[in-house]
């Protein structure tokens, strides 16, 4: 099919960078389309304009009898339609099969949506929220969704896959060049749809195998506060409804949560300490903060006890109540109770 009809429509002005085998086919099948549309639509009107002036009202012209049927003109108006849609339909199906037939070698990806960030896991157990892949290597992406429907969308691939709640959907797709490509959510999925965005970087395998191993060994190199940080920018996408700076997004900020007092949905109030974080991350729903709607996703099961820590280290630190490395141990003289935490 590319030498037939990539011509047409070949790395075009109005169509992003084709990254991706199978990306030229998607494109030339579009293109294909829009040519045939533009061709019948330009005709359509063009004897529609013709016929309006040829015509029209007035004109000084002797009408003969209207002719009731025409077999010539028939079979041309039901043959032309019907080769084009064989031929759509040709095109259509061989696009999709080679979009959605992985190789059986293909690398394995395991991928989780959730309102609203990207969780890439890879066969070595490490998670992040970037998709980092191998050049000329088929990847398979194996897709899911902790709460709405989501999709998956890699323009430069042409791939596009939604992630749907109680299931597992799957696509594949193989890099042509190395660089660095946009990842986005096709499906409008709540208030925050519009930044759950992230990026596929695409390696040269030699680089791909060092950026795996390094990231996947990334907390050694961090201190708790450092790898909390880490988690709640990149790998969980906690950013995406938690502020550091005292506003309030889908979830309440991190700033000054810990040591200060929370009132619940239920009634109920407490100093948030590192056991109600520690809750909040595997059971978010069992306490929701006053003013928030229970949609936080549950982390359980996919992150470590190492995670936890971290995270709890590092929002922590934001807190002017947290523990402070300066801190020189002495007699406790902190309030038993904690003042309510200052309104956002």
């Amino acid at each position: 099919m590319q030498p037939c009809l990539s011509f047409i429509l070949a790395e075009s002005f109005w169509m992003p960078e084709k990254a991706a085998e199978g990306a030229h086919t998607v494109d030339a099948l579009f293109a294909f389309i829009f040519w045939v549309s533009a061709f019948f639509s330009a005709l359509v009107i063009g004897l529609l304009v013709l016929f309006v002036i040829k015509y029209r009202r007035g004109a000084q012209r002797t009408h003969g009898e209207a002719p009731s049927h025409s077999t010539a003109l028939e079979i041309t108006w039901s043959v032309i339609p019907g080769i084009l849609v064989i031929v759509i339909f040709y095109l259509g199906v061989r696009s999709y099969l080679t979009l959605t037939v992985p190789p059986p070698d293909a690398y394995e990806i395991r991928v989780t949506a959730r309102m609203w960030s990207w969780s890439f896991a890879y066969p070595n157990g490490h998670i992040d929220s970037e998709l980092h892949v191998p050049v000329d290597t088929p990847v398979q992406l194996v897709l899911s969704s902790d709460d709405v429907i989501h999709s998956l969308y890699v323009p430069a691939f042409r791939a596009k896959k939604d992630a749907v709640p109680g299931r597992y959907n799957r696509m594949w797709f193989r890099a042509t060049r190395e660089g660095t490509f946009d990842l986005y959510c096709a499906a409008y999925c709540g208030t925050g749809h519009s930044q759950m965005l992230s990026r596929v970087v695409v390696h040269s395998p030699e680089d791909f195998q060092r950026w795996l191993r390094d990231a996947s060994d990334w907390r050694s190199r961090m201190t708790p506060v450092e790898a909390g940080r880490m988690l709640y920018e990149r790998r969980l996408g906690c950013i995406q409804c938690h502020s550091i700076d005292g506003t309030p997004r889908i979830g309440p900020s991190l700033k000054n949560l810990y040591g200060y007092e929370q009132k619940f949905t239920d009634g109920t109030s407490a100093i948030i300490d590192e056991n109600l974080i520690r809750q909040f991350i595997l059971n978010p729903t069992a306490k929701v903060p006053v003013g928030y709607a229970p949609v936080m996703p549950s982390y359980r099961g996919q992150v470590s006890e190492a995670d936890i820590d971290a995270l709890i280290a590092f929002i922590k630190s934001l807190s002017d109540r947290g523990p402070r490395i300066t801190d020189i141990p002495g007699p406790a003289t902190a309030p038993t109770t904690a003042p309510a935490r200052p309104p956002q």
